[in-house]
């Protein structure tokens, strides 16, 4: 963790967050089916990092279309799922939940793809905090599955009240 040290840690004190049920991750962030991501948290430390879990099963609106005789998760939605648990990590570790304030997804470097979430894969998505100035957050994630890499990427959100 570079620049968290001086804000998100001192804002959090290292305190343990989690676990977290899919009540307590819904508390945290706006989405809802079929664009909620995340299922639970298995841990999460305040201001540094957090374990959250997503359940991939063939019920999933997308594999409708992608693709019908090889059901893969979109690239774009394991991203998605890796933001959503950045978005978990700052609305709890600065004590935002129930304040209304949203985290906004702003950007996305490095996203790479290693291999292909299929249904009946548990992704297990770890993210950490990088940054932390002012409104603007920094987080480093990754997506596995039974230990193997999927995905990693790192994220750019901003923390504001929503649209009037």
């Amino acid at each position: 963790m570079s620049d968290t040290a001086d804000t998100a840690a001192e804002v959090a004190a290292a305190t343990t967050l989690g676990p977290l049920d899919i009540r307590g991750v819904m508390a945290s962030l706006p989405h809802r089916f079929p664009m909620l991501l995340i299922d639970r948290v298995v841990a999460m430390e305040a201001g540094k990092s957090i374990h959250a879990v997503k359940a991939v099963t063939i019920n999933e609106p997308f594999f409708a279309g992608h693709f019908p005789e090889r059901p893969i998760m979109p690239g774009v939605l394991i991203v998605e799922a890796i933001a959503q648990a950045a978005g978990v990590l700052a609305v709890q570790s600065l004590g935002l939940a129930g304040s209304g304030k949203l985290v906004y997804f702003m950007g996305i470097d490095g996203a790479k793809f290693r291999a292909p979430v299929e249904p009946g894969c548990l992704l297990d998505i770890h993210v950490e905090f990088t940054t932390l100035r002012g409104a603007i957050c920094k987080f480093t994630g990754k997506a596995l599955s039974n230990g193997k890499l999927m995905a990693e990427a790192h994220c750019t959100a901003m923390i504001a009240d929503p649209p009037k």
